[in-house]
């Protein structure tokens, strides 16, 4: 954590305040390169979203909207550092994961475990939204990163039993990759926030400027995110039956295809 002058939106009352020097760049924008960096976010959701709106059912197109709110809520989130809106960044993600978790545990055509699943996660994502909202400081914080990281926890492997399988091999690339893009932003974001003194104040001493660890993050784990929604996606054709295909936009960007 570390503080700086109080610009447009008043004293932080947001319960982490991260480690960029508050409204250094501009008066109007309390974390800039923490708020720039989310449109990461939006970016790879709005992608998938329109790179598969024709190929992918809409539990698929919701995670990857869920995403991009989730970037909006992180623009207003760090560019303000006000509490209300810190809720607009954390909630979205509590859902996106409770979601993430239902498609991976039900991928196939035939739902396995009825209707008392989704009102377990309904129950779960209620419960989460309620501890998020009406606790406060460091218990606040810490309560959301358990009830986030440990749904968070069970996607990351259970995609990867995903990536195990021999029919899913077209995708298991993008799972290695996106794994590395989410566990490399995981340990940039654990860095910066165990470590702030180092990056914002040691450093700058020795004239080197604070590496913005926490954008990187932002950064890093919008692309980790994409491309392990692309595997999840691709499964969930496959088991199907729709004969998906990859295909490369720009030569850079894997896309979810169906023949024809």
């Amino acid at each position: 954590m570390i503080s700086g002058p109080v610009g447009y939106w008043g004293t932080p009352t947001s319960t982490v305040d991260w480690c960029e020097l508050n409204y250094a760049v501009t008066p109007f924008i309390c974390e800039f390169f923490n708020t720039v960096s989310s449109l990461a976010m939006v970016a790879a959701g709005a992608l998938g979203v329109f790179l598969h709106r024709r190929v992918f059912g809409l539990g698929m197109l919701c995670a990857f909207g869920l995403l991009c709110i989730v970037g909006v809520g992180s623009i207003a989130f760090h560019g303000t550092l006000r509490f209300e809106l810190q809720l607009l960044d954390e909630i979205p993600m509590l859902y996106l994961v409770t979601l993430m978790a239902y498609l991976l545990i039900e991928p196939g055509p035939i739902r396995r475990f009825g209707r008392w699943l989704p009102a377990a996660l309904l129950l779960y994502a209620l419960l989460a939204t309620l501890s998020d909202a009406f606790t406060r400081e460091r218990f606040q914080f810490f309560a959301f990163q358990i009830s986030f990281g440990a749904l968070e926890l069970f996607c990351l492997v259970r995609v990867y039993l995903l990536s195990r399988e021999p029919a899913n091999r077209p995708v298991r690339p993008f799972f290695r990759l996106g794994v590395l893009f989410y566990l490399g932003a995981i340990g940039l974001w654990f860095v910066d926030l165990r470590f702030c003194n180092v990056m914002s104040r040691r450093l700058p001493s020795l004239g080197i400027p604070n590496p913005q660890l926490h954008a990187w993050w932002h950064v890093l784990v919008s692309g980790g995110f994409y491309l392990l929604l692309v595997v999840v996606g691709y499964d969930r054709l496959r088991r199907r039956r729709a004969g998906p295909g990859v295909r490369f936009l720009g030569g850079v960007i894997p896309r979810v295809t169906l023949p024809g």
